[in-house]
């Protein structure tokens, strides 16, 4: 059956769009009008790639599917298809079900796949912008071993985990940047406007002024004349940022500067361990071999050095040598970390261990994000402090030369 995007009018006359799985376009129709629609315009759905087998897209450029919404609908899957109903039947109460109508779409466009032959795994291997290799990797294990519905299960699980870490770092990091962006706001407020009101009188004076005053006038003067050129420059240094961290001498920098950083650098580490052991236990858990789930943690680490040491640990491992001793000669992997991988190892149970280990680094992470936060917190109370003070400093140090002439 093929999937129809539709437009059409309501009862009521209301613009409706959406789509609909028929045989035929004519099916489509009947079947719009049967439910008390009447199509304006039909078109088929097909991903651009043609076939399942091809990497496509049937995304446009502004729609957008969230991860959450995945993370539901593969829990729906695992659901349906753990109460012994077939899966394109399962694909079809996922179509119903589902809000969102790219989401929708694809999962219709999924199904069409499925029900012309094609595996699960080739079929969302079609949209990797929704679903990721580890997704896709864990989706062919668990078709593999016939645990369909437990591997969907197990990817639900894990990507609500990722999602509820991501969450926490966003909100550690929210209060900070708002607190930055209002602090600067006023101070960009207080030198270019409220400060040469001030200090008016001191451009009258005939005498030589004070090094912060005449500094903090200058800089009043060049923020109230310049501001847009100083708007472009930050424009134009984030770009070159960019462009510099995209190039593979940039981002080798970048990465490292993160993994050093005093303040984040050991939130980030920790965040890498625990996604590192979280993935690898639920690949190796899933059927998935010990290579490929390596290889799969190494592109999801997002970070060149780390990524390194994990290559360089595949070729010791394609050498014969344990996985704990391969990690052990490297700085990102504490000596813990890798003791844990070790028993794990011996004990012929890694992917428990690794999960163990996800779980307590996890736990450290929280721990490490109330303490960056806690100490971020402090140290822009510090700065906004010293810059006000600065700037009252600059204004009340020629009124008390003024008042010694006085007096």
């Amino acid at each position: 059956m093929a999937v129809y995007e539709y437009q059409a009018l309501d009862k009521k006359g209301k613009n409706i769009k959406g789509i609909v799985d028929a045989a035929s376009e004519s099916q489509a129709r009947d079947k719009l009008r049967s439910s008390g629609k009447y199509p304006v315009s039909l078109k088929e759905s097909r991903s651009s790639s043609g076939s399942a087998g091809k990497k496509g897209e049937s995304i446009g450029l502004f729609e957008r599917v969230k991860s959450e919404e995945i993370g539901v609908m593969t829990r729906q899957l695992a659901t349906l298809l753990g109460a012994g109903i077939p899966l394109i039947q399962g694909l079809s109460s996922l179509v119903n079900q589902t809000n969102n109508p790219v989401l929708k779409k694809v999962i219709a466009q999924i199904k069409e796949s499925v029900n012309e032959g094609n595996t699960l795994t080739q079929a969302i291997g079609a949209h990797p912008k929704l679903f990721s290799p580890i997704y896709v990797n864990m989706v062919r294990a668990g078709e593999a071993s016939g645990s369909l519905d437990v591997v969907l299960e197990k990817l639900a699980d894990f990507g609500e985990k990722q999602e509820a870490l991501k969450g926490r770092l966003r909100a550690a990091l929210i209060y900070p940047v708002f607190m930055a962006f209002i602090g600067t706001g006023i101070l960009f407020i207080l030198i270019t406007y409220i400060v040469p009101n001030i200090t008016q009188v001191f451009n009258e004076m005939d005498k030589v002024l004070p090094a912060p005053t005449l500094f903090l006038l200058a800089l009043s003067d060049v923020l109230k004349k310049y501001w847009w050129a100083l708007l472009i420059g930050a424009g134009i240094g984030i770009f070159f940022l960019k462009w510099f961290v995209e190039k593979p001498y940039g981002r080798s920098l970048w990465d490292l500067a993160k993994l050093k950083s005093p303040v984040v650098g050991p939130v980030i580490r920790k965040v890498i361990l625990a996604r590192f052991a979280s993935t690898l236990g639920s690949l190796l858990g899933s059927g998935v071999g010990l290579m490929t789930s390596m290889k799969i943690v190494r592109t999801l680490v997002d970070n060149v050095h780390v990524a390194e040491v994990i290559e360089e640990a595949m070729n010791e491992i394609q050498k014969g040598e344990n996985m704990s001793d391969s990690l052990s000669a490297s700085e990102w992997f504490p000596p813990m970390f890798v003791q844990m991988i070790a028993v794990g190892e011996q004990s012929g149970n890694l992917e428990e261990m690794l999960k163990k280990v996800a779980k307590a680094y996890e736990r450290e992470v929280e721990s490490a994000i109330m303490g960056m936060t806690s100490l971020i917190e402090p140290i822009m109370i510090v700065a906004m402090g010293a810059a006000v003070g600065f700037v009252v400093l600059s204004i009340l140090l020629p009124i008390f030369e003024m008042n010694q002439m006085i007096g």
